[in-house]
């Protein structure tokens, strides 16, 4: 089953992957600037967003349905841009199929093994008898309790659709992510290496990628590049999408 995904723009195709709770959503204004130059294809991985829901969620069926969208597709290469959990997913897809990949722009995420940390996220969530309420503004006060940044809880609403008769549900499978919220923080790991020109781009204000992280980063991306955004947090394309947009345009081109 193909990964649903949207066009945009004509030219070198630029694949964007959202990171745990996102979706194709997050990057649209994005998508339309790149599309100015590129073809952008924005995908929504398994379990998340208008893509189908699985009962398998780890780096290895990720890679799977991305291999499976080249082909769908007829892609023989493209730029590749993973955010979080999608950009673990783009190391591990460019690691295993390094001919198919051009470049590599990895967002505010290491290959190292991360603890468990989305857990009180996940339990607040699924806490939500979200068919019972009629406005998000009310499930949004409900979720400040557990969950007080107020930036976190609207990107995490995000997720929240309309089913047939008019009741708000969630969009993400939240039983196969909380039971896979261990595959999701693995290492990603490989006898191979990515040689192509690689850039890490991470956030001053986030704790995700560290300076002693370099040299796992080099050791399978040896041509990697590694920058931080000293205004921006985990999520960089939001925090700072000027910024972003330049830089990531000036290593495409």
């Amino acid at each position: 089953m193909d990964l649903f995904h949207i066009i945009k723009g004509k030219g070198t195709p630029v694949i964007i992957l959202h990171g745990l709770f996102g979706s194709s959503d997050n990057w649209y204004s994005i998508a339309n600037r790149f599309s100015e130059n590129h073809m952008v294809i924005l995908v929504d991985q398994r379990n998340h967003g208008r893509s189908f829901h699985d009962k398998t969620l780890d780096y290895n069926v990720m890679v799977t349905d991305l291999e499976r969208l080249y082909q769908s597709l007829k892609l023989k290469r493209s730029i590749l841009i993973g955010h979080s959990m999608g950009g673990k997913t783009a190391m591990k897809f460019s690691l295993k199929n390094p001919s198919a990949v051009e470049k590599l722009i990895v967002l505010d995420i290491a290959p190292k093994k991360y603890p468990v940390h989305h857990d009180k996220i996940i339990d607040a969530l699924c806490g939500l008898k979200v068919h019972k309420y009629d406005k998000r503004e009310d499930l949004d006060r409900k979720l400040a309790h557990s969950i007080p940044n107020i930036a976190v809880r609207q990107f995490l609403l995000k997720n929240l659709v309309r089913d047939p008769h008019n009741n708000l549900k969630w969009r993400i499978n939240l039983p196969v992510i909380k039971k896979s919220l261990e595959k999701i923080s693995e290492e990603i790991n490989s006898p191979n290496r990515f040689d192509g020109p690689t850039l890490f781009i991470a956030g001053s204000l986030s704790h995700y990628v560290q300076p002693e992280d370099k040299y796992q980063i080099k050791k399978l991306f040896p041509n990697a590049s590694m920058i931080y955004f000293k205004n921006a947090g985990h999520w960089i394309h939001a925090d700072t999408p000027e910024e972003f947009i330049d830089t990531a345009s000036s290593f495409i081109n």
